[in-house]
């Protein structure tokens, strides 16, 4: 925590991988003012003081997730990041594990696939007009139906960071999300998903270093519903279901 100031240094993150042969940080000095966010700062460098810095950026209020970037050395959202919070100097950089685009724009597409792989969405009962949400059911899937896809967890995780082929924390959190809901019908096929025997895709290559607990926006674990959805899965095999 830092003392209230009228300027804080930012040192932040450049590429522009189609002229720029590498990386390289460019410092700049931003009037704060109590309130203010990263993002906020940012988006003054840019209109400011250097028009051709690259952000990401939408909603501004925790909700989409397009902001994630990695903050004095920690994966945050820039939106709700506070200038108060953090000291006189702040480096910003891109979400590692992710191509660069420009400056700190990555390329989520992967990210999304992973995702788009999981189905993140309810396969119904088409005979049933308004299946109902059962209150103690809708416990176990609150926590990850809060996931904003912003790749915060998977930049964090190790594996990830090795594999290519690991489905990822939040592809593996929606996994679990969607087995434990009722309404859906495809829990084998998400199960069988999970499971990838024949290869390192699956809740097998997850390690448990909980980093991307650590990092998430929405006090998401993805982890713990990795450990549930092994159990599941375990479940499943020795009823012969999967």
């Amino acid at each position: 925590m830092v003392a209230k100031r009228d300027e804080v240094e930012f040192i932040i993150y450049r590429l522009d991988p189609t002229k720029d042969q590498e990386a390289y940080f460019v410092d700049y000095k931003v009037p704060v003012r109590p309130g203010m966010t990263v993002l906020d700062c940012l988006i003054h460098i840019q209109r400011e003081l250097d028009p051709t810095l690259s952000v990401r950026y939408s909603c501004r209020f925790k909700i989409c997730g397009s902001c994630a970037m990695l903050v004095d050395g920690v994966q945050m959202l820039a939106c709700e990041t506070q200038v108060s919070s953090l000291g006189s100097r702040i480096r910003v950089e891109p979400l590692p594990h992710f191509e660069v685009i420009k400056d700190l724009v990555v390329d989520i597409d992967p990210f999304l696939e992973q995702i788009e792989a999981a189905m993140p969405f309810i396969h119904p009962d088409p005979e049933v007009e308004a299946p109902r949400v059962d209150p103690e059911e809708f416990r176990k899937y609150r926590s990850p139906s809060g996931c904003i896809w912003c790749g915060a967890c998977s930049s964090s995780c190790p594996i990830a960071a090795s594999e290519p082929y690991f489905l990822g924390p939040a592809a593996l959190a929606q996994i679990y999300r969607f087995v434990v809901d009722s309404r859906d019908l495809e829990e084998t096929r998400r199960l069988r998903l999970a499971r990838a025997d024949s290869s390192a895709s699956g809740v097998w290559r997850c390690h448990h270093a909980f980093t991307c607990a650590e990092v998430c926006p929405k006090d998401i674990n993805p982890g713990q519903h990795i450990a549930q959805l092994r159990r599941l899965i375990l479940r499943s095999r020795l009823i012969g279901r999967t």
